[in-house]
């Protein structure tokens, strides 16, 4: 069990993720903004961090920045989700810092498996 910040701004989508994660047996906490995401990053300890990239008040790449200049959460795993799958655009959040990357569409249990990796990886 590993507890998780799952920051989404998409309702459906937001439920449809928690939903599996926690069929799989890990705490969730929820953002629905950017903003919401990086007060609760600072408040908590998290295992893995997913972010969708865009998002209001602030992007993922906006919080990704933030997180990597907290020196108490510069390890901190964070996995982004877009629906810019480019190379470029995947590059650039790598570049600042994204452990890992994941376009949308998606399937809940595609994402199940990444979060597992990456839990114990």
């Amino acid at each position: 069990m590993a507890h998780l910040l799952l920051a989404e701004d998409e309702a459906v989508l937001r439920m449809l993720i928690s939903d599996t994660l926690e069929d799989e047996g890990h705490v969730l906490d929820i953002a629905c903004d950017g903003e919401e995401a990086l007060q609760k990053i600072e408040k908590s300890d998290y295992d893995l961090v997913i972010l969708d990239y865009m998002m209001p008040k602030k992007t993922g790449l906006d919080v990704l920045t933030a997180v990597r200049a907290m020196p108490s959460k510069k390890h901190l795993n964070i996995l982004i989700l877009s629906a810019k799958s480019q190379h470029a655009e995947q590059e650039k959040l790598r570049a600042a810092g994204a452990d890992d990357f994941m376009p949308k569409p998606f399937s809940p249990m595609e994402l199940a498996r990444k979060v597992e990796d990456m839990l114990n990886g």
